[in-house]
């Protein structure tokens, strides 16, 4: 809601910030190259993404966006493009792990994405930032973001922190 404010004589509409957050999923496999664990092997996981923003509502009674921050259609279609549809269904490796094998695998499976840093929940998130901070209007701020990589863990990012 919009607060009007009024002290000697003026008359002014006090716009508050506002958080805005919409869910995303997607199916990842990946392997970390050079651990000492399971996870060395290829394996996937059940994603989900929750990215939020931040930015002041339209105030502007004439405006189709009257009350929005942001329209959850058009964040949709900003994450999905360029986070969900790159992702999904893919595996993903560090680029050290390029040789050989890696040229067996891509042999096999049609989406393989070579990044240049180990595919941890950790990475990717920090990753996902810097493709959605660009991508957003310029009056929308990335606030945070939080993906699980299982239904009990997940990495999470915050603009304040960054």
């Amino acid at each position: 809601m919009y607060k009007r404010l009024r002290l000697r004589g003026l008359n002014r509409i006090i716009m508050n910030k506002i958080r805005v957050t919409k869910e995303f999923s997607f199916e990842m496999a990946h392997a970390l190259w050079n651990y000492d664990g399971a996870c060395r092997n290829i394996h996937g996981h059940s994603y989900r993404l929750f990215v939020t923003i931040l930015g002041i509502s339209e105030t502007d009674e004439n405006q189709v966006k009257f009350g929005m921050v942001m329209d959850f259609k058009d964040l949709k279609t900003i994450v999905k493009k360029n986070v969900v549809d790159e992702l999904d269904h893919s595996l993903v490796v560090f680029r050290k792990a390029e040789g050989e094998s890696l040229d067996s695998v891509r042999k096999m499976y049609e989406k393989v994405i070579v990044f240049d840093f180990q595919p941890t929940c950790e990475n990717l998130v920090a990753h996902i930032s810097d493709i959605l901070i660009p991508e957003l209007p310029e009056e929308i701020a990335l606030h945070s973001l939080k993906l699980f990589e299982t239904a009990t863990s997940y990495a999470e990012w915050h603009a304040s922190d960054n």
